[in-house]
């Protein structure tokens, strides 16, 4: 006996017309407000030709920016990484006071607006701010330096690698863990060897939102960073300088050199899902 699979009933008063119209205004806004753009910024870069292009990038600031940008993404991720972890295997693996107000402050950062954020740390760390004047006197800079540049990212990125871990974690319960201690697993054994392998596809998929999140932050970089060219300018900030500066292709050129960043992001996003959604393949 064969089963089938049930069919999909369709919307209350569906018609083809309607599919036709929802998919059309989808594409229409995929359109405007995603590929055209895209476009314009490489349109745009290659105005001049591929010289003038790699001439914008080449160029010793965008250079820097290129490099200071990779290096906060990489320390944010890394120190997101690490407390996702901590605090999805707390949130989920044990019970303690103050449970919900963890998880209320992991989503923080999405409800405060990143300029607020920058300027928080520029009222802790700033020359005249709460600690500023003491960490001044000992020879450490925080704003307008790379250490503030990192917190502020750091702020912004942290609820993406907890908030993909802790679902999954609260899915797979903890069943395994308890039949790992039950034969004789140290906690450190039962987290390399249990929980970190059933969770790695929702800890990968948290550091790509992370990572792309870091790349492209604007808000809160801009407040702790000065604007000092060459020094703690990101690319999104260094792709400011230039555009105010009427430096129109470089600009372009730098924005699409994080555009293709993105996108690189995204493919690696979409072959995760397809690999979490078929495992077996």
């Amino acid at each position: 006996m064969t089963l089938l699979a049930p069919r999909r009933s369709p919307l209350v008063g569906e018609s083809a017309t309607t599919r036709r119209v929802l998919l059309a205004l989808a594409l229409a806004a995929i359109g405007l407000f995603l590929l055209l753009p895209l476009a314009t910024v490489f349109a745009e870069a290659l105005s001049k030709g591929w010289g003038a292009y790699f001439e914008g990038l080449a160029d010793p600031d965008a250079r820097a920016a290129i490099r200071l940008t990779l290096l906060v993404a990489a320390i944010s991720v890394a120190v997101n990484f690490a407390f996702g972890i901590a605090a999805a295997w707390a949130v989920t693996k044990f019970d303690f006071p103050g449970k919900s107000l963890l998880v209320t402050f992991i989503d923080l950062p999405f409800s405060v607006s990143p300029v607020i954020a920058g300027l928080i740390y520029v009222l802790l760390f700033g020359a005249h701010g709460l600690i500023g004047p003491w960490l001044i006197a000992h020879g450490v800079e925080v704003i307008f330096a790379v250490p503030g540049i990192v917190l502020a990212t750091v702020f912004v990125t942290l609820p993406f690698v907890a908030r993909e871990l802790i679902p999954t974690m609260e899915m797979l319960g903890r069943g395994d863990e308890e039949v790992a201690r039950t034969l004789g697993a140290s906690g450190w054994q039962i987290f390399f060897r249990v929980t970190l392998p059933n969770v790695k596809w929702a800890a990968l998929y948290g550091v790509l939102l992370c990572n792309a999140r870091a790349m492209g932050e604007f808000g809160a970089v801009s407040v702790v960073s000065g604007h000092l060219r060459g020094q703690t300018d990101t690319m999104p900030l260094h792709i400011e300088i230039l555009y105010n500066e009427y430096n129109f292709v470089a600009a372009f050129a730098v924005a699409s050199l994080l555009a293709l960043m993105a996108l690189f992001t995204l493919a690696l996003k979409s072959a995760l899902e397809a690999v979490t959604e078929n495992p077996g393949r």
